[in-house]
């Protein structure tokens, strides 16, 4: 059977690990060194200086690359990966359409380093009739699906084609759906990218996030950015990345069905509003009707964390305006879960909203 045709858990054990070999462990561990031996010529072996290359990286890159179905190059953060794709490939005079309602740091790179070179960004809601009015003229156009925190939904795939026939290039974010249930490069766009400190990483302890491109030289671009800029993970931080992703299907089928539960219990409930969950992922959102409900029923819970991040064991949630970044209601919650007994997470959310 063909590895593309493998179930998820099977792919995620498997991925990136190099052929067996008598003694050896299943996935080598982290190789830490700064300099390599290195005689002669600069391309006399594989590594010679830790930022350009590192032999941990080689294989969680792989595995990475595997999932996505293209090359994968990592960065030390997620927000490294975003970079790593907007800043080298525009121009003065180009333009980058870009989520409103997606996670606020590509706005802040518009804003703080794209408009004083020069660059247009046209800033446009997660709708799908938004995204084909921006395109005319457009140099990239950066999807986000779902969209984090209003978990919005869009047909990558047509607009990708669009976006292509207008001249255009696409890059997805796809950290809230992950490469086990979206792989933007099969759907036609040049690059998908993916904070890795979310889903895929799982244990809420790291950061770090990657680029995944077809086109050879469009990953070489990537890697060459990452070198000069030293925009690198730790070979330990990618090591403990590739020993998580073994989990990630398992975790991920638990937080979905916890998930769908958690949706399921607050339909029922006449004091919530605005409830969202796009049948992927562990984020639901929904509104209370106040920002005071929304903290108090934070505080009351007993398995809800209070944090900013998702996708993690632990089930997490924070109310989203807090933040002031993204136009929603004071008491809208970004809601993660974990996976932790389905009916102890529902009885425990039902208990903290009716205790306030």
């Amino acid at each position: 059977m063909a590895s593309a045709e493998r179930g998820p858990s099977t792919r995620t054990v498997h991925a990136g690990l190099p052929a067996a070999a008598q003694g050896e462990p299943f996935l080598p561990g982290p190789v830490f060194a700064a300099p390599f031996h290195l005689q002669g010529p600069v391309d006399a072996a594989p590594f010679g200086y830790t930022r350009n290359a590192n032999p941990t990286w080689v294989h969680y890159e792989a595995a990475l690359g595997e999932l996505e179905g293209g090359e994968a190059v990592v960065f030390a953060s997620g927000m490294a990966a975003v970079t790593a794709v907007i800043v080298p490939m525009l121009r003065p005079g180009d333009v980058l359409v870009a989520p409103v309602d997606g996670y606020p740091g590509i706005r802040e790179i518009a804003r703080e380093h794209l408009a004083p070179r020069g660059i247009e960004a046209r800033l446009v809601p997660t709708d799908e009739d938004a995204v084909r009015e921006a395109m005319p003229g457009a140099t990239l156009v950066w999807l986000e699906s779902p969209s984090n925190p209003g978990l919005d939904v869009l047909d990558v795939a047509a607009l990708t084609a669009e976006a292509h026939a207008a001249g255009a290039l696409v890059a997805v974010d796809n950290t809230l759906a992950g490469p086990l249930r979206t792989r933007p490069l099969d759907l036609g766009a040049d690059w998908s990218m993916t904070s890795a400190s979310k889903h895929i990483t799982g244990h809420s302890d790291l950061v770090l996030g990657y680029v995944a491109a077809r086109d050879p030289e469009r990953a070489a671009a990537l890697r060459a950015w990452r070198t000069t800029t030293g925009a690198i993970p730790g070979p330990f931080e990618a090591w403990l990345a590739h020993r998580s992703l073994a989990t990630l299907a398992v975790r991920l089928e638990r937080q979905e069905h916890n998930a769908a539960a958690v949706a399921d219990a607050l339909r029922a409930r006449a004091d919530v509003a605005d409830l969202r969950w796009p049948g992927v992922g562990a984020v639901v959102c929904f509104a209370l009707e106040s920002a005071e409900r929304a903290q108090a029923f934070l505080e009351a819970s007993a398995l809800v964390s209070e944090a900013t991040s998702f996708g993690g064991l632990h089930t997490n949630a924070e109310r989203s305006g807090r933040w002031g970044t993204d136009d929603v209601p004071e008491g809208f919650i970004r809601f993660s879960a974990g996976i932790e007994d389905t009916e102890d997470l529902v009885a425990d959310i039902a208990a903290a909203l009716d205790r306030v």
